[in-house]
């Protein structure tokens, strides 16, 4: 906001302080800001550091092979994606999120997680061109977004990478889900006021997301809305002891979260429950495969 009539190098001025020094003054200012969120960020790595690793779980598999009908699930993204922070890969979320989606549609579930620790939106290009030859996904989710908001990635830039993500995604014949980027202010092991701004840049970003995702043809799931919640509640339970990666019962509260988006994704239409968003267009798949997988 601008300064009112009685802030800023005007109030200074008329207490005796040159225009040039009030400048100055406020310019060293934002100065010593920047200075500090660089501090805390610095200290704030050092804390988090790296216990987990950097490789999650391998969790890819088939998933309740009695039921038949395979479904082909994807997921692309960052560590979130990865499954970082569970120690087992039944925990990951692609494992969680594989068996709940073969439970609620008596299909047999393909995991594939292409997703990686540490990546941006821009990588997804090349997850998609390291998928197998010929590999078709039904269902693809994407969850990114932290790391671009921790790099300073412009959210111009993100958005327009989500996009060509997505349609390259329905060109393979994919229905698409994109889980938001979560709020960062839920990272106690952040300080303030960095956390503060990381959850303004956060919730800046997943607002460009969704939007992107809508008029791409893909739904969205607003994670801040639907799980944020509970990490900030319960921070002991659903963070890793890293304190900045889900837990098991962290993941398994985001998998709960995303499957029904997964599953309308997949062609089963019906009401969707808070903080999921049903594409302003939905995207016509050509994939014989996907015919009559509907209601």
């Amino acid at each position: 906001m601008p300064p009112g009539p009685d802030q800023g190098p005007s109030r200074l001025r008329r207490a005796g302080v040159p225009l040039g020094c009030a400048l100055a003054l406020l310019g060293g200012t934002a100065v010593t800001f920047r200075e500090l969120l660089r501090a805390q960020a610095r200290s704030a790595r050092t804390v988090i550091g790296k216990p987990l690793g950097e490789e999650a779980p391998r969790s890819d598999g088939v998933y309740k092979r009695k039921y038949g009908d395979p479904v082909d699930l994807l997921l692309l993204g960052d560590s979130i994606a990865a499954g970082l922070g569970a120690e087992d890969p039944q925990h990951t979320l692609g494992g969680q999120l594989a068996r709940r989606l073969a439970r609620r549609t008596r299909r047999t579930v393909r995991l594939h997680t292409a997703a990686r620790v540490g990546a941006e939106t821009s990588m997804l290009r090349a997850q998609l061109a390291d998928l197998p030859p010929g590999y078709r996904p039904d269902v693809a989710v994407v969850v990114v977004g932290g790391n671009d908001v921790t790099h300073r990635v412009r959210v111009a830039t993100s958005r327009a990478q989500l996009g060509e993500a997505i349609e390259a995604l329905h060109g393979l014949g994919a229905g698409v889900v994109v889980g938001t980027c979560p709020d960062l202010g839920t990272l106690r092991a952040v300080p303030q006021p960095l956390r503060s701004l990381g959850s303004l840049a956060s919730r800046q970003l997943a607002h460009a997301q969704r939007e992107v995702a809508l008029s791409s043809g893909a739904w969205a799931v607003s994670l801040s809305d639907v799980v944020g919640p509970f990490f900030l509640a319960q921070p002991d339970a659903m963070f890793a002891i890293d304190r900045f990666h889900p837990s098991e019962a962290g993941y398994r509260r985001t998998a709960k979260a995303l499957l029904p988006s997964v599953v309308a994704a997949l062609g089963h239409h019906g009401p969707l429950p808070f903080g999921h968003h049903v594409p302003t267009r939905l995207h016509v798949v050509e994939d014989e495969r996907r015919t009559g997988s509907g209601t």
